[in-house]
């Protein structure tokens, strides 16, 4: 691989938001050991609300009927924002390159080909592989979005549960329970024979974020002339897409990785921005980059708006963990 292809990019980036994310965790640790009355004080960071996704959607319905942020967790609100706009301008950048699951998963993926035990099981079963994330979107959406009325949203949203919401979790993977371990060995070891077994086949959040895709302008495109149909971009493929035998990646797996660019030995694969003749050329780089510029401007938007920080003070949050 260049050092300086875009899959390299890729990876790096992914590693330095895993690196970020470890250090926004250690941080919350020790937010959660003062309010315990365990050492001195620690601020809590925002950016630990981006584990409370279901929150961060009954706060989004909650904008939509009120115009009103939410006030408790507007980090929260803020990220899922964030992964909305990259959907729909950037593919699923938020998966491809924010996602610490999508690359622990990458990386299991890679050690499943090293062993030796990967597979691509045909179509049909592909397919069936997929479904189980539309459902349970499906039924998210439905208790969340459409059956919850606004009363319960503002109960829920301000309930005790909600306030430290990201202190349970912490303690919920600090202190998993047996269920909660063989969840956890069941997606890695099917991450080793299965490439992106959890991103594609289980993970709710990135169904709804593949549907949104589906909209965006952005997609790795192929030139069938050039093409030598060696397969190698196929191979290479984390959600195991035919990309040879596609012109145009718009489908809702596609996570703009950019492996299958670097992989092609033609180069008949490039990032492309638009719609049929009226589409331009972008680096191979672009998903990567429209996908921080729109993190950074929803993070810099959200600061200067006063929508990043919870206005609730510490001490008022530790009442409720003692």
């Amino acid at each position: 691989m260049h050092p300086f292809s875009s899959a390299r990019l890729h990876r790096l980036i992914q590693l330095g938001f895993v690196l970020f994310l470890s250090w926004v965790a250690w941080r919350l640790f020790g937010y959660a050991q003062w309010a315990y009355g365990n050492g001195p004080f620690v601020p809590r960071p925002a950016a630990a609300e981006a584990v409370l996704p279901l929150s961060a959607l009954l706060g989004l319905k909650r904008f939509l009927l009120t115009g009103q942020y939410d006030p408790i967790h507007p980090a929260g609100l803020t990220i899922l924002l964030v992964a909305l706009c990259t959907a729909l301008l950037s593919r699923r950048g938020f998966c491809g390159y924010l996602c610490p699951i999508g690359w622990l998963s990458g990386l299991l993926a890679r050690l499943g080909m090293r062993l030796g035990v990967s597979c691509r099981p045909g179509r049909r079963i592909e397919w069936l592989l997929s479904t189980p994330k539309y459902v349970l979107l499906a039924s998210i959406l439905y208790s969340f979005m459409i059956r919850m009325d606004l009363p319960s949203i503002e109960w829920f949203l301000k309930s005790p549960y909600n306030l430290i919401a990201d202190i349970k979790m912490l303690q919920y993977f600090l202190a998993p329970s047996m269920r909660t371990l063989g969840v956890i060995a069941v997606m890695v070891l099917g991450s080793i024979f299965l490439p992106g077994f959890w991103c594609r086949g289980f993970c709710p959040y990135g169904a709804l974020l593949g549907l949104l895709s589906l909209l965006s302008p952005m997609a790795v495109s192929r030139d069938p002339a050039s093409c030598s149909g060696c397969g190698r971009c196929a191979a290479a493929c984390p959600s195991r897409i035919p990309v040879d035998r596609r012109k145009r990646l718009s489908g809702p797996e596609c996570v703009g990785c950019t492996e299958c660019i670097s992989a092609c030995p033609s180069r008949c694969l490039g990032v492309r921005f638009g719609y049929g003749t009226g589409s331009f050329r972008l680096p191979a780089w672009g998903i990567a980059a429209g996908t921080l510029l729109i993190l950074l401007i929803g993070y810099a938007a959200a600061v200067f708006t006063g929508h990043w920080e919870t206005t609730l003070p510490p001490q008022m949050l530790r009442m409720f963990l003692n």
